[in-house]
């Protein structure tokens, strides 16, 4: 449970008020104070002033990364058939690396690219996972070549899988020379931007076009929430925007203050959800200074866990922990199918009831997944984990034992 006292006391005052601020006279306080918060959570974050409403950018509450994704690839998308025309559709290509999540991919094909069109790019353990903007420029100099167009490049913060963070910085650099739309995905990851020590893992976000991270992951704010910010806003509400003539007489404050946002075309629904006002509880209850000891704790616990598996002989840290995910397996390599090892001791473990993992697949291994990030989780209880874990390693290696 990742939710807070304080988010579901937002939630329900969300619900409970029922206000729906799709245009700006619907709810003026709704409205402004969704700029205000997300103004709020990108100073936190460290984000350049670009991306807020305070620097010419802005930010909107999406419900999900999915809704986030197809909305900036629908910008990108007309971006650049402004430009080209409409029937060059076909040449968009879309870059993503084999460890981001694949809401990227069915994303593309909700905007109308080509599945063809969409380049999975390999990594490896040589660059930790992460996505190199060698291999990204090699993927797009062979498509310039066949003549299409480079349109959109992911660089992901704490992937879903392994936690991993691809180089921002270079994947930007990348993304400018052929000037597609690049998106960083900090779904997960971006919460711990708020430590000073973890703002790093963001170095060259001023190079983005957008950037998203979701609160109910990690910021103890109930689901759904995700944060959206972009350096156009222009360039979003230009493929969202709609005008029907029966929204026309409310659209705007009525004194033609260009500070009224209609938050509809912001996103691909025109109704939508007070989400601002539980993100607003929790900073309100918590605070900067709560919510980086919330991130530490876990990120604490995160390592301990890190560093004793790591003594263990029998098992072994499969990627570098960077937050508070750790993935790791059973060597077992004496013991039969090391996959099949580890495929029980995850079911056996979570069979218990006291603890629940799930599992990844990287280069072709089976892989146990602990993430700390409930929050009422301590270090009691990921210790607690790890006796569970030795006990039934012990039980699984004793039936595999020669």
């Amino acid at each position: 449970m990742n939710a807070s006292a304080a988010g579901f006391a937002g939630e329900m005052l969300s619900v409970g008020l029922n206000v729906v601020p799709f245009v700006w006279a619907a709810s003026p306080a709704a409205a402004e104070l969704e700029g205000v918060v997300m103004d709020w959570v990108g100073r936190l974050l460290g984000l350049p002033q670009r991306l807020l409403f305070s620097g010419g950018g802005g930010g909107v509450l999406q419900g999900s990364t999915c809704e986030a994704v197809v909305c900036t690839l629908a910008a990108a998308r007309d971006r650049a058939l402004a430009r080209l025309g409409h029937a060059a559709i076909m040449k968009l290509v879309v870059y993503a690396s084999d460890q981001t999540h694949v809401t990227f991919q069915k994303g593309a094909r909700l905007v109308g690219i080509p599945p063809s069109n969409f380049r999975v790019v390999p990594t490896s353990a040589a660059s930790g996972y992460g996505l190199a903007a060698d291999a990204v420029r090699a993927a797009v100099d062979r498509d310039v070549a066949r003549g299409l167009v480079p349109l959109y490049l992911c660089a992901t913060v704490g992937t879903t899988g392994l936690g991993v963070v691809d180089p921002v910085r270079e994947l930007g650099e990348e993304a400018r020379r052929h000037g597609m739309w690049l998106h960083v995905d900090a779904a997960y990851a971006g919460s711990a931007a708020i430590c000073p020590e973890f703002q790093g893992y963001l170095d060259g976000a001023e190079l983005a076009d957008s950037v998203s991270m979701n609160p109910h992951k990690w910021f103890l704010t109930n689901s759904d929430c995700c944060c959206l910010w972009v350096a156009s806003p222009r360039a979003l509400t230009s493929a969202l925007s709609t005008d029907p003539e029966y929204l026309k007489n409310v659209g705007t404050d009525g004194t033609g203050n260009p500070a009224a946002i209609d938050y509809k075309d912001w996103q691909i629904s025109l109704s939508r959800r007070f989400r601002a006002i539980k993100l607003w509880v929790v900073l309100r209850r918590y605070g900067a200074v709560g919510l980086r000891a919330h991130i530490r704790r876990h990120v604490a616990a995160a390592k301990w866990f890190e560093r004793t598996v790591a003594a263990d002989e029998r098992f072994e840290v499969v990627a570098p922990r960077k937050f508070s995910l750790v993935c790791f397996r059973l060597r077992a390599s004496f013991a039969g199918d090391a996959d099949d090892v580890n495929r029980e001791l995850l079911a056996a473990v979570n069979a218990s009831g006291r603890a629940f993992m799930t599992h990844f697949v990287v280069d072709g291994k089976f892989v146990i997944r602990l993430a700390v990030g409930g929050a009422m989780a301590e270090m009691q209880h990921v210790m607690d984990v790890w006796e569970l874990l030795q006990d039934k390693a012990e039980d699984v290696l004793q039936r595999y034992r020669l």
